[in-house]
């Protein structure tokens, strides 16, 4: 009795999601769930001003941070919208590796940062809106701003002095479904790439050091919408 209850149930259940009706024009949806930016950093040397070069093998090295992230979507057609990505400030730990010989105690943390990845893109649905499940892909725009730097206090001891990194623009692609469990609610799942840049410097005893750093985190998110 109790199985063949189950099965009613779970038949029940299949047959009642594709009538959920997906995206039309002039919808209104609003994500939210948990996004992790994972980079993977990619950098030059580091410039040490007080050798007048750049040391062979040094990197910079950035960590991976999980925070509140928020869509914002409008269906411009049944197939096409335009959609904002947000989220809660994203904090790393900024770190420094390779440094050879005498420098060797200035690997490992350096400092921390904060850094908001607004990101606008279009995104295209091919299927049907009276799918349920409804995979888009979409390309965009990403301006990322980086604030709220600061040393570390055995950095500030070994002689660093001051951290700062340049804001990004750059381009944005992504995958994604949303699956529909009513007219209006949805669970959603996505994955982006951004193409950010950056230049970060500080100063070891009044000496400049800079280094270039591609980012280029890809972007998860798992989450539940609401469509208006």
């Amino acid at each position: 009795m109790k199985k063949t209850l189950l099965a009613t149930s779970l038949i029940a259940l299949a047959l009642a999601a594709p009538l959920a009706q997906a995206h039309k024009a002039g919808d209104i949806i609003v994500r939210a769930g948990a996004v992790t930016v994972d980079p993977h950093e990619d950098s030059s040397d580091i410039w040490v001003g007080a050798l007048g070069t750049n040391v062979s093998g040094t990197k910079a090295t950035l960590d991976s941070d999980t925070q509140l992230g928020l869509n914002f979507a409008y269906m411009v057609t049944d197939h096409v919208g335009v959609e904002l990505l947000a989220a809660t400030p994203f904090s790393h730990d900024v770190g420094v590796s390779g440094m050879p010989g005498p420098y060797a105690g200035l690997n490992g943390k350096l400092g921390e940062l904060k850094h908001l990845p607004p990101t606008l893109s279009v995104v295209y649905y091919p299927l049907e809106a009276s799918s349920a499940f409804q995979p888009y892909v979409g390309a965009g725009i990403n301006y990322t701003w980086f604030f709220d730097t600061k040393l570390t206090s055995e950095a500030e001891d070994k002689g660093f002095s001051g951290l700062d990194l340049k804001d990004s623009w750059g381009l944005a692609a992504q995958i994604g479904m949303d699956y529909m469990l009513t007219d209006h609610l949805m669970v959603n799942a996505q994955v982006r790439y951004i193409d950010i840049d950056t230049e970060g410097t500080t100063n070891i005893l009044g000496d400049k050091v800079k280094v270039d750093v591609d980012v280029d985190p890809f972007v998860y998110m798992v989450g539940l919408g609401y469509k208006f």
